[in-house]
């Protein structure tokens, strides 16, 4: 049942993909909203409280619903699960992007390339050169390809084969989401915040992630260049300040072969300062504190989308191949 959730859940995704700015966004906003104000006083173990009711809550409700399906049709129960990874699977979620950026550096048009990077990542990337430019936009497609499908594909299976349904989808979207939206409200004027909150959050989603991104790294290992995206994946991922980030842009740059970190400009950034002190030889990296490899050219972007659906066409052929072994067992 995993498989051809997960495989209607992308087709329809792809023919019906969900408007910018649509009514998801909107209740999660508001989700977490109310959690915040009603449950969150300030204090140390209401961190734990709030995390668990915005977060651990609705997985529990998706697989409540699951299973009261599942006992009146597994038709409902698949409809179900298909409709959840809908909502937290998908491409179509960010490509419109990535898609406007490419079409607009196609058309030699970099100003509006910034802005709808600028867009995308609420940064200012009005002064970015070209090279970084192409940077930035590889690194965002590459972590938001992995935190809208290749995440929560791994736990929507994962959970699901103990019998909990989309549990695992909505666990990860939520608690990716978390660790986003109270960093951001942290750095809202006006708005009180919970440090601890925010903290918490960070910590618990990159735990939930540590697999996952291994995963990613490793598929795009696969149906890249394996030997260079190991070695870089080895080498080069402590130059990003978070580790789960680190190893799937490190192992997506030595697949494709293009060089990405450095220290330009806010967003995805490396950070330096661990470069050496995590015990890397100086030759490690280069002077710039980057991968090695090609600068990002306008080429690189069809190789990103490339690597990316090569990677999904590879887990999709897993799983159906496990589905077909426990039909056959």
């Amino acid at each position: 049942m995993s498989f051809f959730a997960v495989l209607l859940a992308l087709l329809i995704e792809q023919l019906k993909p969900l408007p910018r700015g649509n009514w998801v966004f909107g209740a999660l906003v508001g989700w977490m909203r109310w959690t915040g104000q009603n449950f969150n006083a300030g204090r140390d173990r209401h961190a734990w409280v709030v995390w668990t009711i915005t977060v651990v809550l609705p997985a529990l409700v998706s697989f409540g619903v699951y299973f009261a399906l599942a006992r009146v049709s597994l038709i409902l129960a698949l409809a179900w699960n298909v409709g959840v990874l809908y909502l937290t699977l998908g491409f179509r979620q960010f490509s419109h992007y990535f898609t406007d950026i490419r079409d607009a550096l196609e058309q030699g048009d970099e100003a509006t390339a910034r802005q709808r990077l600028a867009q995308w990542r609420h940064l200012d990337a009005s002064e970015l050169p070209r090279t970084e430019l192409l940077r930035h936009v590889i690194e965002h497609s590459l972590l938001a390809a992995h935190r809208h499908v290749f995440g929560v594909f791994f736990w929507f299976v994962l959970l699901s084969a103990f019998g909990l349904g989309p549990a695992g989808a909505v666990l990860y979207r939520m608690s990716e989401f978390a660790s986003r939206y109270w960093a951001y409200k942290s750095r809202t004027v006006g708005l009180p915040t919970n440090e601890r909150l925010m903290w918490l959050s960070r910590q618990l989603f990159s735990k939930v992630d540590h697999v996952p991104a291994r995963m990613t790294a490793f598929g795009f290992a696969v149906v890249g260049n394996f030997e260079e995206a190991v070695t870089c994946w080895r080498r080069d991922a402590m130059l990003w300040r978070y580790p789960n980030e680190g190893i799937i842009l490190a192992a997506a740059a030595g697949a494709v072969g293009v060089k990405l970190g450095g220290a330009a400009a806010p967003g995805v950034t490396p950070d330096r300062s661990q470069t050496f002190e995590s015990g890397a030889s100086p030759d490690a990296v280069d002077a710039q504190g980057s991968t090695p490899g090609i600068a990002p050219e306008l080429g690189h972007l069809r190789s990103v989308v490339g690597l990316v659906w090569r990677s999904v066409v590879l887990w999709m052929l897993l799983l159906a191949l496990l589905s077909l072994a426990n039909l056959v067992g």
